[in-house]
Parts: C-alpha cells; sequence; structure tokens
C-alpha cells in the first residue's frame, strides 16, 4: 500500500498508508531504522458496544494542512456515528510526533466513545529483544531495546497521562496481540512484557449529540529514557498545541515563496508545488541525505527497499529545492557528497543515510575483468549541482571547502574517465540501473560536470585546470554527436556499446535522453535534440484515459500491460512526463506556447494523491500509484517543472532591456 503524508524533522520520520494508519517509523536517521518495517499502527473506536478498526470501511479524507507538514484527515464511520479529525506533525525541533484527534458524534444523545492508539513497533527492525511497558514515573507507555526508546502519552481534558493501556506479545504461541485485546472496549492493564511485543491504550470521551470532543496524543523517539522523559516534559510544559501551532507556522514560512509570484498557475499547480517542497524536505536527513522514497512495502519485491541516499537522486532534489529559493538543503547535501566520495574521485552505486555504503547489484567484475561498479552520472551530477548552486548563491565561503573534493578531485575522475579511441566516457551502469554501457544521459551528465568543474576551476584561479576541463566536455559532446546519432534512425540512442568493431547501439526509445536538454549540453531548439524529442513523445505516450509518458518502450518493471505495448509502452512515470513538460517549455517562444508543457504539469498535478503525493509510476489504467510513493525525484521534478515554466513565463512577458512588461511575441533570442 503506498505511502502518503510523511511528517519529518530531519532525524524522525512518520509515514502512513492509505487508510491513515503509521506504517514507517525512522529514527534517528530520515530513511534508516525503520522501527515499525511497514506493520500497521492501528486506531480504533468502541462506542455502544460496538467496534471498529480504522480501515477501507471508513470514508476518508487525506490532505496536508496546506502549506505545512501537518496532517488534515477526517475518517467517518457511518456503522459508528463517528467521526475522526486528526491534525498530525511531527515537531520541527523536538523529536515527537504530535497528534491532536477530534472525536464528533454524530448520534442523536450523548455518548461515551472511546478510542484506542496501537503500536506495533520492531524496533531496529526487528521483533526480537523489544520490551513494551507502562511507567508510573511518567504515567506513558514506553518502548525499548538497547539505545531506542520511544514514549507514548496522552491529554484528555487538561489531565496527562495514560489511564487504561495493555502490553503484551504479539505473534507468539497464538498471540495477534494487545489490539485484540481492544475491541471489547476495554483493555487489560497488563504493565510489561518482553520479545515480541505491542501495546495499546485507550482513550474514553463523553460527547453530547452532534458535538465534538478532543484529545491530543504524541510519541517521542529518544537514545534512553531520559531523552524521551525530558520529551514528555517539554510537551506537557509547553503543551501539545503550541508544538503542533509551532510547527505549522515553521513549515508555513520555509515554503512560502518570496514576493509570491506564481503568474497564471491555476491555484492546484501553486498548491502541488508547495506540497512537493515540503515532501521533498520530509526526505532528507538532518546530515544531508536525500532519500529516494521511505515506503518498505516495496521490500516485497527485492527484499530490500529506496531508502538509501543515490546522489543523482540527491543532486536532482537539491536543485530543484535551489530554483524554489531553499539554499540550505543543497548545501546540506553537497556536504554529504564530500564527505562520501571516494579518494579516486567517484561516488558509488548509493549511500545509507549515516554515509555508510549501502546494497548493491552492480558487479566489480564484468566478462571476468575488474570494473568501477558506480554510475557515472551521479558523480558528475554532484558537480552539476555544486555549479548550480555557485552561479545561483556566488557564495564562495560555503564552495570553498568542497573545491577539492567536489571539483578537482572529481573533475580529474571525469576528464580521465574516457575512452581515448572515441572520445566518449568508459562503460559504467545507467540510470535506470539496469544497462552496462556508454549511455546518452550519462554523457550529458558528465559534459554538465565538466563544464561546472571548468566554471569553478576558472573563479578560483586555476585556469589551466579550468581548460583542460573545458576540452574534455567538449571533444566528449562532438563525440556525442557523431557515436550516439543514428542516421538510419533520426535521432539519438539512448545506449552505445564500444565493441572491437566500434560502438554498437541500442535503438530503443527512452524517455532519459531529455538530459541532453536538462542539463543545458544542448539547446532545446537543437534540429538533433528535436528529432529526438519527437521520437519520445510519439513511441511513449501512453494511449489509455490515463495518459502520460513511460520510460522507455517495452519497460518491464512493475508492468501492468504485457500484450498491447505500442498502446502502453509502459507504465506512465511523473519523472518522464514532466521532462517532456519542460521540453515544451523550453521550445516555447511567445507565452501562449508554453501550454503544452504547462498541461503535462496539469496532468502530473491531476494523478499526484490528494496531499500532493507523487509515486514513481501509476497504473495506466486507474492512474492508482505503482512502486514507491512518494519518490523524491518525482516530486523534485515537478518543482523543477513549475519553476521551469515562471522562469520562461518571465523570459517571455518581459523586455530584456528595461525589465517592463511587455506583450506576448516571439520571445528574444
Amino acid at each position: 500500500m503506498p505511502r502518503d503524508l510523511p511528517l519529518s524533522n530531519g532525524t524522525l520520520l512518520v509515514a502512513f498508508d492509505l487508510e491513515y494508519h503509521v506504517r514507517d517509523v525512522y529514527f534517528p536517521h530520515v530513511g534508516m531504522e525503520n522501527h515499525a518495517v511497514g506493520h500497521p499502527f492501528r486506531v480504533g473506536v468502541w462506542v455502544d458496544g460496538r467496534f471498529g478498526w480504522l480501515d477501507g470501511s471508513w470514508a476518508l479524507e487525506r490532505r496536508y494542512a496546506d502549506p505545512t507538514l501537518a496532517t488534515s484527515v477526517t475518517a467517518a464511520s457511518e456503522p459508528l456515528g463517528v467521526a475522526l479529525q486528526f491534525t498530525d506533525a511531527v515537531d520541527f525541533y523536538e523529536n515527537v510526533l504530535v497528534r491532536r484527534i477530534q472525536v464528533t458524534n454524530r448520534a442523536p444523545t450523548a455518548r461515551e466513545i472511546r478510542v484506542f492508539l496501537h503500536h506495533d513497533f520492531r524496533l531496529k527492525e526487528s521483533e526480537v529483544g523489544d520490551t513494551a511497558l507502562f511507567s508510573p514515573e511518567v504515567a506513558a507507555v514506553l518502548h525499548y531495546k538497547d539505545d531506542r526508546y520511544f514514549l507514548m502519552n496522552c491529554l484528555v481534558g487538561g489531565d496527562a497521562g495514560v489511564r487504561h493501556y495493555a502490553c503484551g506479545q504479539k505473534e507468539v504461541g497464538g498471540a495477534e496481540g494487545t489490539w485484540r485485546d481492544a475491541e471489547d472496549g476495554a483493555l487489560s492493564g497488563n504493565p510489561i512484557a518482553q520479545g515480541s511485543v505491542d501495546s495499546t491504550i485507550g482513550v474514553s470521551l463523553t460527547v453530547d449529540a452532534g458535538a465534538t470532543g478532543e484529545f491530543w496524543y504524541w510519541m517521542a523517539a529518544g537514545r534512553d529514557f531520559r531523552e524521551v522523559a525530558t520529551i514528555d516534559a517539554v510537551v506537557r510544559d509547553k503543551s501539545p498545541a503550541e508544538l503542533l501551532r509551532r510547527t505549522q507556522n515553521y513549515w508555513r514560512l520555509w515554503v512560502t515563496r518570496e514576493g509570491g509570484d506564481f503568474a497564471d498557475l491555476p491555484a492546484e499547480i501553486v498548491d502541488r508545488h508547495r506540497q512537493s517542497q515540503l515532501i521533498i524536505r520530509s526526505q532528507i536527513d538532518g546530515e544531508g541525505a536525500v532519500l529516494a522514497a521511505n515506503d518498505s512495502d516495496i521490500i516485497r519485491f527485492n527484499r530490500d527497499t529506496y531508502s538509501y541516499a543515490w546522489p543523482r537522486d540527491g543532486a536532482l532534489a537539491s536543485v530543484a529545492l535551489l530554483r524554489a529559493g531553499h539554499t540550505v538543503a543543497a548545501e546540506r547535501f553537497l556536504e554529504f557528497c564530500a564527505r562520501v566520495i571516494s579518494p579516486e574521485g567517484f561516488l558509488r552505486h548509493k549511500y545509507n543515510p549515516d554515509g555508510t555504503l549501502a546494497s548493491s547489484w552492480h558487479g566489480y567484475v564484468r566478462d571476468g575483468k575488474p570494473v568501477l561498479p558506480i554510475q557515472e552520472d551521479e558523480t558528475a551530477l554532484a558537480v552539476w549541482a555544486l555549479g548550480e548552486y555557485f552561479d545561483r548563491t556566488h557564495r564562495v565561503e560555503t564552495i570553498g571547502p568542497f573545491y577539492r573534493p567536489l571539483v578537482t578531485r572529481p573533475g580529474d575522475f571525469l576528464a580521465k574517465y574516457v575512452d581515448e579511441r572515441s572520445g566518449l566516457p568508459l562503460p559504467s551502469y545507467d540510470l535506470w540501473e539496469e544497462r552496462w554501457g556508454v549511455h546518452l544521459f550519462t554523457v550529458a551528465a558528465v559534459v554538465a560536470g565538466l563544464r561546472a568543474a571548468a566554471r569553478l576551476a576558472a573563479a578560483f584561479g586555476e585556469d589551466e585546470r579550468a581548460a583542460r576541463y573545458r576540452g574534455s566536455a567538449d571533444r566528449m559532446l562532438g563525440a556525442m554527436r557523431t557515436v550516439m546519432w543514428s542516421e538510419r534512425d533520426g535521432r539519438f540512442l539512448r545506449m552505445v556499446t564500444p565493441g572491437p568493431a566500434g560502438h554498437q547501439g541500442d535503438p530503443t526509445i527512452d524517455a532519459s535522453v531529455f538530459g541532453v536538454v536538462e542539463f543545458g549540453v544542448l539547446p532545446a531548439d537543437d534540429p538533433q535534440v528535436i528529432a529526438t524529442m519527437q521520437n519520445v513523445e510519439e513511441r511513449l505516450r501512453v494511449r489509455t484515459d490515463v495518459g502520460g509518458l513511460a520510460r522507455y518502450e517495452n519497460d518491464t518493471y512493475q508492468q501492468v500491460e504485457k500484450q498491447d505495448t505500442a498502446r502502453v509502452p509502459g507504465n506512465p512515470w511523473f519523472v518522464c512526463t514532466l521532462w517532456l513538460a519542460r521540453y515544451h517549455l523550453m521550445r516555447a517562444q511567445i507565452a501562449d506556447e508554453l501550454t503544452r508543457g504547462l498541461d503535462l504539469i496539469r496532468w502530473a498535478a491531476r494523478h499526484a494523491l490528494p496531499s500532493g503525493a507523487m509515486a514513481e509510476q501509476i497504473h495506466p489504467f486507474t492512474g492508482e500509484p505503482l512502486s514507491v510513493s512518494p519518490l523524491t525525484w518525482s516530486q523534485a521534478a515537478f518543482v523543477t517543472a513549475v519553476e521551469e515554466y515562471l522562469e520562461r513565463m518571465r523570459r517571455l512577458t518581459t523586455c530584456p532591456a528595461c525589465g517592463q512588461a511587455r506583450p506576448a511575441g516571439p520571445a528574444a533570442a
């Protein structure tokens, strides 16, 4: 089940499923140590002798309280005559999830309504050796193992402290867990359990007919009892309402655009733009790692997750936020890359949020010979991102510490990791992590990375080095135009493979060829680009009511339609569809021509979840999320496309000489 409404402060991340169960709880890194591992933390209601767990039978409306990283979720049960309103946030400073739960009695008489909150922790990603207990010292329920502690407490009518609770075993000797204990409306009060355990707390409210009652709940995370007890004391002292208020204000301030100029963009797109920035921010660890996605359900596909830091995803997300006016995330990402880059100047496949090397399927040997198990575009894009940061901020003192680790070291590597016969980069893995060869997207990224390294070297007075990097980039661009261009097909090839008889081309249409435009290697109106992108749009368009653009022809990853691949070449991807949007925006010569790109941005906004969360891909017939959700890259692609639209609109409607508005007409050269 896709994840939705992630809440985070860079240390504690909580994610919900589509039925608004807490499913993933990460601490002390975003994306590392999932203490729920996808198991649901249930919410249940008992009233008039009947019980119901919050599930798909309830009428649910899931959104953020715009524009913040706080939720606004309504869940209503007609059989129970009860509606719940959740406003939840992870405090921007303290490691605590705060929940305001409003309970509406839809019956014609006053009733006692009991609400139960269940916790199914697997601390440090294992149910072995956990302890759940009620602590009279803090009047709260705790789960702990080693140096991981979680404390759950509540506030009812001004009275803080858990009054109804049960701690017990689960999945042992036929025991399902304490959530079953709640279904008769009363909890056992068992004060402690060890091993594979869970816990449930209960709250009782008497609510008049048609009226609404309210209580507060919080879950603090820490490394020992004193840490979570201190957070608990802060919540009690300041009040959970104050923590919620200040967190909402913090994120409103963070996401508010300076000047507030969104041109003529529809409100829906402006909302999605803000939501996307916030969702990206929720996926960034406090130490700089940008996580691809934190949706543990994907474990079922390959016994692994997307909770890793790919340097490519981080570079693209950081630059998206940079374009939207946020510099800190980019700075922390660059600091992360500077810490993990190899002494030889390359970045590896992916990393854990703490900077250690993550799992990989890229081998160190091919055809009996040692190879570098890298995606070279990832190294290049870190340098490109640094160049974008410098061009937009000119913060010399910030750039200085990055000069050796992220300019000269990778610059030298990119300039040397070249096939001397062709001038193209040596083979590496592609951005889709499926093929070994020389990929157009990678070549474009390397050219852009070398150009950025040249600009930075020149800025720091190393003219000889700058000239060397520029020369390498120019030779590589020339080789790309010849070796990777197919006269027969009239377009660029997505990949070539070197061999004794030269380079063998892969004619598969692939949306990633947009990389030559994305990184400014070639202009959008270059004849070779136009011919290539015409093929992409025609051959990868999904011809269903859902629409969108597929990744490449006959894409088998999470494939839905396996027969009619001419109609459905693959599932629609947000990233690929938004690439096409940006291509049309870049081609526009008058303001009216921005419509084609804007229509594709509208498509992405329309197919996001109501919260604004965008999956990796969607079902070609139903539009339902597929693979992980949200995917940070999808949200970044949306932010970048909107920024592209705004920049193009300004250029096409503003006189470059005087800065005054001008009527729509041919754009200045």
